[in-house]
């Protein structure tokens, strides 16, 4: 084999490397790409999400009633700005067996054995949403 021939040899291989190399690289890319489309589009649907389909996806009408004016196993959510500020709405959302007060002791009596879930896993922002609709009722 030549010296021609042995340098040709190896910019092919060398060729044949890099290329491989990019279309590694290009699939790696790719893949990122569609989580981040994919992370986007999520973000964006909770964004675009109101107060009443956050309340609906997340099982608040199942206890307090499809109109959220109470049921039999939870009170009502209507007029609750006489009792509730926004933020206070909020963390007890998060939390609400870290509340007591005399209300929400007569509640305790009234609805026996029915906990009220913490939605410590929502986004504040959407809990944030939750609160700003409820206050308007």
């Amino acid at each position: 084999m030549t010296n021609a021939q042995k340098w040709l040899a190896a910019f092919l291989g060398l060729f044949i490397v890099l290329f491989l190399l990019g279309r590694i690289t290009n699939n790696k890319n790719e893949a990122s790409v569609n989580e981040n489309k994919y992370a986007e589009k999520t973000m964006q649907s909770n964004e675009q999400k109101d107060g009443l389909q956050l309340i609906q996806e997340n099982g608040c009408t199942a206890c307090h009633g499809q109109n959220l004016e109470g049921s039999n196993i939870a009170p009502a959510l209507v007029n609750i700005k006489k009792y509730w500020d926004r933020d206070n709405l909020i963390n007890y959302l998060r939390n609400p067996s870290s509340f007591s007060n005399d209300r929400l002791k007569q509640y305790r009596l009234k609805y026996k054995n029915i906990i009220m879930p913490s939605f410590n896993n929502l986004d504040i922002k959407d809990l944030g949403k939750i609160a700003d609709y409820l206050m308007t009722r």
